[in-house]
């Protein structure tokens, strides 16, 4: 909500960052809120990527300036990733369309994994379909069940600041 406009969401993400700024500069607006650097060159933007790893800056965000806001995550992250195999110990939803996976680290934790996308949902379920089902209740709460042994996946080496989970591929086949 803007002050003066009110709702801007409908506003094109170019239009909605240039009042956020104008309100900076109003408000003297200071660390540690700030507005993120934003190019529309590709090369400023693969400069960023490759020379700003060593400060902490954890990949780069692209999206349409044109794009309005829309609830849920709508554009793409590009991040700076090792990956590791985690085993496959279970998922959330139908084993014909597995919504979670329940993962083993390599330090041993269970973890659930952020929402798998289709074509790697169809993927796993393909594995899945052997699989007796077991429910199990994982350490946060969530039910899942229990699959055989033998899958893996590849997920982001340590974690994120949001200590999130995501599958980047299926290993196993």
């Amino acid at each position: 909500m803007h002050p003066q406009f009110g709702d801007v969401r409908a506003r094109p993400y170019d239009a909605r960052r240039t009042l956020l700024l104008d309100l900076f500069h109003e408000y003297d607006v200071q660390p540690p809120i700030q507005a993120v650097p934003m190019t529309d060159d590709p090369d400023v933007a693969m400069t960023w990527y490759q020379q700003l790893r060593e400060q902490g800056v954890e990949g780069i965000v692209c999206k349409p300036a044109t794009s309005v806001f829309r609830a849920g995550r709508v554009w793409k992250k590009i991040r700076h990733a090792e990956t590791v195999e985690a085993d496959v110990v279970g998922y959330t939803g139908p084993a014909t369309r597995p919504r979670t996976l329940a993962v083993r680290l390599p330090e041993g934790r269970i973890a659930l994994t952020q929402a798998l996308k289709a074509p790697l949902a169809a993927q796993v379920a393909a594995h899945l379909a052997t699989s007796a089902p077991v429910r199990t209740t994982h350490t946060g709460g969530e039910t899942y069940t229990k699959s055989d042994p033998g899958l893996v996946v590849e997920v982001p080496a340590g974690t994120t600041r949001h200590a999130v989970v995501t599958v980047t591929r299926l290993r196993s086949s």
